[in-house]
């Protein structure tokens, strides 16, 4: 490992329990190379990618809320890009909202606000209030999420489930 990626994790550490959302540990991750625009709030235990934070952009004025992670790359699989990595930029004004995961290549719009707990896998248009349906069976898996399938196998293997209709439906 080059020193510049021990300095990396070690800074990505520190701005992972500093105190000071709009001071220290947006000061620290922008030491680490990710490009933070002003006015940000970045929560404690906030997780930026740790080998790629200069692949994510924060626009002026956000907030990123307690325990979001940010994630550039999957490494298992064919890379998707020359540099292995996918960019995240979150729009100005946009709110992400506490424990929310965000996925490689997704584009977070101006002034969109994101429901917490949310899995963000694709973009979200500007000015957008977006957040998950009641929790429940998405499809079902036929290709395993593992080293040995790339995401994209993953993700033609899963198939829809069929919702049975309930009795009254039923009946005419």
């Amino acid at each position: 490992m080059n020193p510049r990626n021990i300095i990396n994790r070690i800074l990505h550490k520190l701005a992972y329990i500093a105190p000071g959302g709009y001071s220290l540990r947006v000061w620290l991750h922008r030491r680490r190379g990710a490009n933070i625009g002003k006015n940000v709030w970045i929560s404690q235990f906030v997780y930026i990618d740790e080998l790629h934070p200069e692949a994510v952009t924060i626009g002026d004025n956000c907030t990123i809320g307690l325990r979001t992670s940010i994630f550039t790359h999957f490494y298992w699989g064919p890379r998707k890009s020359e540099n292995g990595y996918s960019e995240v930029v979150i729009g100005k004004d946009a709110f992400v909202g506490p424990h929310c995961l965000i996925l490689p290549g997704v584009r977070v719009g101006e002034g969109a606000v994101i429901r917490g707990g949310s899995v963000i896998t694709r973009d979200v248009p500007a000015h957008t209030f977006w957040g998950p349906p009641p929790a429940g069976p998405l499809g079902k898996v036929t290709v395993p999420l593992t080293p040995e399938h790339t995401y994209e196998e993953f993700i033609r293997g899963l198939r829809p489930i069929r919702k049975r209709r309930k009795a009254l439906d039923v009946k005419r």
